[in-house]
């Protein structure tokens, strides 16, 4: 049977179409709602549409032009295939996107015992220029030890007439763990996360360091990946090629 060959215009309302039905569906809003306030309500909550937020809005107002009357049926100009070729980009992007673990994720995770003292997280994160160490007590993850919040923490207890030996010999890691204010500097995510929900994260949240992955996002479930602020440009590469 022949391959049945579709026009530009095909292609585009057909990706377009899909682009409008996932953002519906995927963030529950109103099925009556424009395309351009579709999109305008979706750039908060997703990399990839606040990244073509400009070309998606093009395309709503291209999308008006192709058709008559809102019958595809009857088509009354074709777009250039580079338009065409970049939604379908796009399309693939937010429907079908790249998961971070299968990718941009580091698999070997090196992790660290609660009840370590600081020397030894310090050789732990020289050794192995990981500078993003996960922290469990038995199978509960407590922490990250970050090598520059490490330092930042020698620093304030050297101030208030701490010791460097006593620091690095009877300090545990969990201890100081427990003195950071907040845990926003990194993120449990499940094994299906995608590398647009990443991103996504590492921009609402510009203190976030590194994003840990179990198996459904549990912190009591062994790491299988992270992703730290280093990959983000690596991730982004790779959403380009996709």
């Amino acid at each position: 049977m022949d391959k049945i060959v579709k026009s530009n215009a095909q292609r585009f309302l057909e990706a377009f179409n899909n682009i409008d039905y996932f953002i519906k569906t995927r963030y529950d809003f109103n099925r009556a709602m424009g395309f351009s306030e579709l999109i305008r309500k979706s750039v908060v909550l997703n990399y990839t549409i606040r990244k073509y937020e400009n070309d998606l809005i093009d395309y709503g107002r291209l999308r008006n032009a192709i058709i008559h009357n809102n019958n595809e049926d009857i088509v009354i100009a074709e777009p250039h295939i580079s338009v065409v070729e970049n939604i379908e980009h796009i399309e693939k992007l937010l429907t079908t996107p790249p998961k971070a673990l299968d990718t941009v994720a580091r698999r070997d995770v090196l992790t660290i015992s609660a009840d370590k003292c600081m020397r030894d997280v310090i050789k732990a994160i020289a050794s192995s220029g990981y500078s993003n160490l996960p922290v469990y007590k038995g199978s509960e993850l407590v922490g990250v030890a970050n090598g520059q919040k490490i330092l930042s923490s020698l620093g304030q207890y050297m101030i208030t007439g701490g010791k460097v030996d006593t620091f690095m010999s009877s300090v545990k890691i969990e201890d100081m763990l427990s003195k950071l204010e907040n845990s926003n500097y990194y993120f449990v995510a499940p094994a299906n996360y995608t590398i647009e929900e990443c991103l996504n994260e590492f921009n609402k949240n510009h203190k976030l360091l590194a994003i840990l992955f179990t198996k459904s996002g549990e912190r009591n479930q062994l790491p299988l990946g992270i992703m730290t602020g280093a990959d983000v440009l690596r991730a982004n590469k790779l959403l380009e090629s996709y």
